[in-house]
């Protein structure tokens, strides 16, 4: 026995010097110290030793054992090795290739007016409320008392996914969905995309942004809006803007107005850019909340009242950066981005 554990013992040294692959270096562990392996079969048989050579056999295994076990590790860490050299040198990177500079974009004028707007309202104690943009014929017209006969729930004008869903034609449901939440006092504004049928051209797109704003307490008056709405506009658009207020129709506010701005570019003393009338295109809509509309929603009218307005977030883009057509905002080309 003990020569057949010398000669085993060189026969291992020698397989395992020549595997190439750890899956080979496994097949011989197993062939050698597996259940059924040899160095295993021979233990098996030292019961039929006598009590003078079971010690000596006893410890030729432990050393053959031990021999085979360090050999394995040492070519087991050999081969990692070797296998760890070949893939670096098949991933190694010439960082002396060249490349093509990359250019990094710009944000949207868009989207900076839109952050700009709503920092601006949050300094003036409002919160940030959010809507989706499916939203519920309900929301979207009934309970903003727009009633089933008006022009824009006709179904050539609007986008409807069904009888009862809509994509919203304004932000104004998100003040509904608020309302109906929220006992007053409420000071909420809200920004995102809408969507009507709009043929486009250079002020007009079927997807545009939209912010508005609301209000509701006891006792507010024409008057909170008028003087919310200058301080607005002069924080965005400068001291020197003035405003004018136009009596117009909102079917969600009663009495309401069109409020227009001073020219920026001459500053209301007349130019080409406002067809010399010393104003600059309508801005925004507004008005002192309807009754039916606070009723509906489940607030008292006659213990409070409250106002709302509402601007496109692209036209005051426009204003701001003296840009003459809407299709700019949404092409990304970077030659246009790149300005701001």
């Amino acid at each position: 026995m003990e020569q057949q554990l010398r000669t085993m013992q060189s026969e291992m040294d020698r397989t395992i010097q020549s595997v190439t692959d750890m899956k080979e270096l496994d097949a011989i562990r197993i062939k050698y110290l597996g259940k059924k392996g040899e160095l295993t079969v021979l233990l098996k048989q030292m019961g039929k030793l006598s009590a003078e050579e079971k010690p000596v056999i006893g410890k030729i295994v432990n050393e053959t054992r031990a021999h085979f076990e360090d050999a394995l590790q040492k070519r087991q860490a050999e081969l990692k090795q070797a296998a760890d050299t070949v893939r670096l040198e098949k991933e190694r990177i010439d960082i002396t290739v060249d490349r093509p500079a990359f250019r990094l974009g710009h944000r949207n004028p868009l989207q900076k007016t839109m952050e700009e707007l709503e920092e601006l309202f949050i300094s003036m104690g409002y919160r940030v409320e959010e809507g989706p943009e499916v939203e519920l014929v309900e929301n979207n017209f009934d309970k903003l008392n727009t009633p089933l006969h008006h022009p824009s729930r006709d179904l050539s004008d609007t986008f409807y996914f069904s009888e009862n869903t809509v994509l919203r034609t304004h932000t104004s449901p998100v003040q509904v969905r608020v309302m109906m939440r929220q006992e007053p006092p409420i000071r909420m504004v809200c920004t995102g995309r809408t969507f009507r049928f709009d043929d486009v051209d250079d002020t007009h797109s079927p997807m545009f942004h939209q912010i508005e704003g609301m209000v509701i307490d006891k006792n507010i008056s024409m008057a909170n809006l008028i003087d919310t709405l200058n301080v607005f506009v002069k924080r965005l658009l400068g001291e020197h803007t003035k405003t004018r207020f136009r009596p117009h129709y909102f079917p969600f506010t009663e009495p309401s107005a069109e409020v227009d701005v001073s020219c920026p570019h001459c500053h209301g003393d007349g130019c080409a850019a406002c067809n010399f009338t010393g104003w600059s295109m309508e801005l925004l809509g507004c008005g002192m909340v309807h009754p039916n509309v606070l009723r509906m929603c489940g607030i008292d009218p006659d213990v409070y009242s409250g106002f709302a307005f509402g601007m496109g977030i692209d036209r005051i883009t426009m204003v701001k950066h003296g840009i003459p057509n809407i299709r700019l905002l949404y092409e990304n080309d970077q030659r246009f981005l790149e300005q701001f």
